[in-house]
């Protein structure tokens, strides 16, 4: 019976980018363990595509090693040239929940200039958990950018700190339906005295979406 480590060694060491993606497909079956030593240079690897996909295995995988997962991490958030790669870099570590990793993600978020960073950076502060996030989200919750501010949105509900329920409360009347629905859903996360009578007001919103949602976190 042929090795499976083995064979998708080779698969993952070929020049060919057709075999590095059947190999990083193939990873998927083994445990965290074996995988995360063969996953690892390919998240240096000279295609971005490759470094992308690589990098979007680190979750799961690098729980094998979170200590080296929190290195490389941090230097495809800093280092890659590519967006997208910088973008998941932080996606992962929020997945992986690496709160030694939030200095940086605060100092990534302060110096790029790209949208598409930053508002990976929001996300994972929600789904990461650490309470230092709040300050950040926020900031975030002021952004120019319709898609940050409804990360941040999502975010502050996910860290569940009743301190944001002020901050969120004005958004009742943000004319975007969708900032509206994420106000609901975050809203459901946080204990505050006017939660009830801010769901109220959102179970009349026009949107359906919206006063479905508020009506259903009215009756849990």
């Amino acid at each position: 019976m042929s090795d499976p480590v083995a064979s998708i060694k080779a698969l993952l060491d070929s020049e060919s980018f057709s075999d590095k993606v059947r190999g990083l497909n193939r990873l998927r079956a083994l445990e965290p363990a074996q995988a995360f030593p063969l996953l690892k240079p390919l998240v240096n690897d000279a295609n971005p595509r490759i470094r992308y996909a690589a990098v979007s295995q680190l979750d799961p995988v690098g729980n094998a090693d979170l200590e080296q997962s929190l290195q490389l991490l941090r230097d495809r958030l800093f280092n890659d040239p590519e967006i997208d790669v910088q973008s998941v870099a932080a996606d992962v570590i929020g997945g992986l929940k690496l709160t030694a990793a939030y200095p940086d993600l605060k100092k990534a978020y302060e110096e790029t200039p790209e949208w598409l960073l930053q508002m990976s950076i929001v996300a994972t502060l929600g789904e990461m958990g650490d309470s230092r996030g709040f300050d950040l989200l926020k900031i975030a919750l002021s952004s120019e950018n319709s898609l940050i501010r409804t990360a941040a949105i999502s975010a502050l509900g996910e860290l569940g700190n009743p301190d944001a329920f002020p901050l969120l409360v004005p958004l009742a009347q943000d004319e975007d339906w969708q900032v509206r629905y994420r106000l609901a859903l975050a809203v459901g996360h946080l204990e505050h005295p006017d939660r009830q009578s801010l769901l109220q007001q959102l179970a009349q919103d026009k949107a359906e979406q919206v006063a479905s949602t508020a009506r259903e976190l009215l009756a849990a």
